[in-house]
Parts: C-alpha cells; structure tokens; sequence
C-alpha cells in the first residue's frame, strides 16, 4: 500500500459516507483557499479561551496547516478534525484530533488480503516499537457494522513538530475497496496522549459509521444524517460531491 489511486477499477464503489461527531470541522485542503480557511476556523475557536498567548494561537494555526499540507501532499480524499479548549486553574488545556482519509492501492506483486497486510503490519509495528521506549502497538482483524472485515493499527509514535519528537496517539483502519486493490485508510491521532483511550473511543465510532455510497454502480441507500456531515470522492469524477 504505497500510491493514491486516481481511477476506479470496473464495479468499485464510486463514492462514500463517513460520520464525525458536530463537535469536528473539515479542513480546507484546497492549497489556495486552505491557510486562510484555517486561520478563520482557529481563530473562532479560540475566542472562549483568552488565557491563550498569541504565540499558542499561532502555533495551533501552524500545526493544522501542516496537517492540511501533508494530508493534500499525500493525496487525501478529506481531512478531518476537532479543537477544544478547557479552561484549567493552570491555564488552557489544549485538545485536539484529526482523521484524515486515504485511498491506496497495493502494488501488483504483493498480496491484497487483508489478512496478509494485518500480519505484515504486525510485523512492522512490533520492529518500529523495538529500542524506542514506546508501548508496542496492537494490529487486528475486526467487523465494522456497514462494510464487514477491516483491520486497525493502533499505536504511540513520535512526530517530530518544530525540532521536537512529540508523542503522539494513532489509530488507522483499513478498510478493503471491493472489487480492488485498493484500501481506504481512516489515519486517526492525537497528541493528547493522556487521553488516549477515550480519543480512541471517537475514532472507533466513526470509523463505525463508514459505508460505500454505492457498489457495482447501484445507488445505496445513505442516511440523511451522513449524507449532511460529507461524503467523500472515491475517484476525480466525483470530486467536490
């Protein structure tokens, strides 16, 4: 699983469905729109919390453009994510999420059962945690309620932000393209770490409210609340649905 994929095998889906709690904002990735997008989005956010230096705000603005850059640079079909300030008697507590919606393809000469990749990703995850004082991470197989088999990563890894290695809470499911190669990949974290386990519980519900928009070419039947909350492009025809 190395590429975007940009075309639609024959009797692939041609689009999806995909719930987030109201309480998350879709990022702008559009590279001539998505920096003053963010900034408005950000800057609303934080009226409540006036505790916050202008140099936190910024930063907070910084961090999501980057997020938005990469997920465009990697081809997302969307990106998604949450920010909320709590007020503390120590000051500002900062939390904040993103998912971020992939589409990939495995390559020819490699296996495309799900199983295969679960077992190859174990194996990556348990060499990656090896002398780096991280908890391992944890790969399965499970059952979403509306496409059947899919497996999840989770784990705690480092990003590097500003010179720095922050920790940093991730949660991937893979979810199979019938009739393709191809995966969606829901690429969920936080850097909010303490929490992880509940962060986890967010990402797992709205993994779980995945579905296929269609399949073979028959319409499905999407529900009015999924449909409102954005759908995603599974190819360029459907960009912008």
């Amino acid at each position: 699983m190395t590429h975007p994929v940009t075309e639609r095998p024959a009797g692939a889906p041609a689009g999806y469905r995909l719930k987030f709690p109201h309480s998350w904002w879709h990022l702008d990735l559009d590279p001539s729109t998505r920096d003053a997008s963010i900034r408005r989005k950000i800057e609303a956010q934080v009226k409540s919390a006036p505790q916050l230096t202008r140099e936190q705000v910024d930063d907070l603005i910084r961090n999501t453009r980057r997020t938005a850059r990469d997920a465009h640079a990697q081809g997302a079909l969307q990106a998604s994510g949450m920010l909320r300030i709590l007020n503390s008697g120590n000051g500002a507590v900062v939390l904040s999420a993103t998912t971020i919606v992939l589409r990939v393809s495995v390559p020819e000469e490699q296996s495309e059962d799900l199983a295969d990749l679960i077992v190859a990703a174990g194996i990556q995850v348990g060499t990656d945690a090896e002398g780096s004082g991280l908890p391992p991470g944890e790969v399965e197989l499970l059952e979403l309620p509306l496409v059947g088999a899919v497996g999840r990563i989770t784990r705690i890894e480092e990003v590097e932000l500003k010179g720095k290695r922050i920790p940093t809470a991730m949660r991937h499911t893979l979810i199979p393209v019938p009739n393709s190669r191809d995966y969606l990949v829901l690429a969920s974290s936080t850097t909010n770490v303490n929490l992880a386990e509940q962060f986890y519980e967010v990402f797992d519900a709205i993994a779980e409210s995945f579905h296929f928009d269609d399949l073979a070419g028959t319409p499905g039947t999407a529900d009015p609340a999924a449909e409102a909350s954005g759908g995603g492009p599974m190819g360029p025809e459907h960009n912008g649905k």
